[in-house]
């Protein structure tokens, strides 16, 4: 099989964007709206929603490359790193790596693209990851493959160059880069779409050992922003993970020619489905403050306690609702203090009641 990299052009990649154009304009469309939202947020109701999408990003761009990081290690070590919360940084490294680098993405993505700062990136990424040389190319001399199956019925789907070429690649990809960004000699001005080539180039050029992928998709993320002037608020991984096999497909059938207009569509409608759940977001962070305002004087410190709690699940709320067992346990109230809470909250109308007897369960009223 020839891949990308192996054919003639490399990497002059072209692509048609005649039926996506409705989707574009769509994009444009989401991403103001979404913008207005963010706007009508308190100061504090933005840096939560802000810190909110970056901790999403997180923990779903691990996830789609199988590594499971703990929600509340990924909050604590964002919230230390902006100085919203005291103390040493303690728990999982790998979500401390992982936080952090969600900051540096956001933190510099005005800045032009270089070697110093990929190697940057990734020796965060690979925080807590053991054998892997973090902060420099991949050196081996066998092949960089992307495989599945058993062993002994390996599938390859995709053959990186050899390490002996990345040096090279690399400094041509990072010249791409800085050259199609805002005001480069190349520009090119349709943010998303350059976001899905500068993912679908470097992905085939596997420059690092481990954690392509992550910063694939933290340079997707850099070139968003650059399109807006400012950090993107969405999570690029979120709309990617859920539908993972379809992602690896598509990267798979993007690297086997230099035309690439398959893979520019499907990533294009995975940055408005990616838009349209940041907005979703923004109008829950809205909602939730609001019900506070309202409600924080007819409360006790333990229904305070559990809204808080459910509401820390997001748009998609807490994992089937709230009973009165897992009242008990999140406050440590007795059986009768929890069923007259729930009755209060759900006679004031913060809460709606689901089921009946044992089985009743409640879910926020926004």
């Amino acid at each position: 099989m020839s891949y990308n990299w192996q054919q003639p052009g490399w990497p002059a990649f072209h692509y048609d964007l005649s039926g996506i154009e409705e989707a574009l304009f769509t994009l444009a469309e989401k991403t103001g709206r979404a913008s207005g939202l963010l706007k009508g947020l308190t100061a504090d109701a933005q840096l939560e929603a802000t810190i909110e999408m970056m901790v999403v990003e997180a923990i779903k761009t691990s996830a789609i490359e199988g590594e499971l990081l703990s929600r509340k290690d990924v909050m604590s070590s964002m919230r230390k790193n902006l100085g919203l919360e005291t103390g040493h940084l303690t728990g999982d490294k790998r979500a401390q790596g992982t936080a952090a680098l969600m900051l540096a993405v956001r933190n510099s993505f005005a800045d032009s693209l270089s070697e110093e700062t990929l190697f940057d990136w990734h020796r965060l990424i690979m925080t807590g990851h053991r054998h892997v040389a973090a902060g420099q190319w991949r050196t081996h001399a066998e092949p960089m493959q992307v495989v599945s199956g058993a062993v002994g019925h390996e599938q390859v789907h995709f053959e990186a160059p050899p390490s002996s070429r990345i040096p090279e690649e690399m400094a041509r990809f990072t010249h791409w880069f800085n050259d199609t960004a805002p005001g480069g000699s190349n520009e090119i001005r349709k943010a998303a779409v350059r976001s899905a080539i500068a993912h679908l180039y470097f992905e085939s050029i596997h420059p690092f050992e481990d954690g392509n992928g992550r910063i694939g998709r933290a340079l997707s993320e850099k070139v968003l922003s650059q399109g807006l002037g400012r950090p993107a608020l969405l999570s690029l991984s979120r709309a990617i993970e859920a539908k993972r096999n379809d992602y690896y497909d598509a990267l798979k059938e993007g690297q086997q020619s230099n035309d690439i207009t398959l893979w520019v569509t499907w990533f294009v409608n995975m940055v408005l489905e990616a838009q349209s759940q940041a907005e979703e977001l923004f109008d829950f962070t809205l909602k939730k403050t609001r019900l506070f305002d309202r409600v924080r004087d007819q409360l006790n410190e333990r229904q305070i306690q559990i809204l808080r709690r459910m509401l820390e699940e997001g748009p998609d709320d807490f994992e089937g609702g709230m009973s009165a067992k897992k009242y008990m346990t999140i406050t440590g109230a007795s059986k009768a203090t929890a069923t007259r809470d729930l009755q209060d909250l759900a006679d004031n109308g913060i809460f709606v009641p689901t089921g009946g007897g044992r089985s009743t369960h409640y879910r926020i009223n926004l």
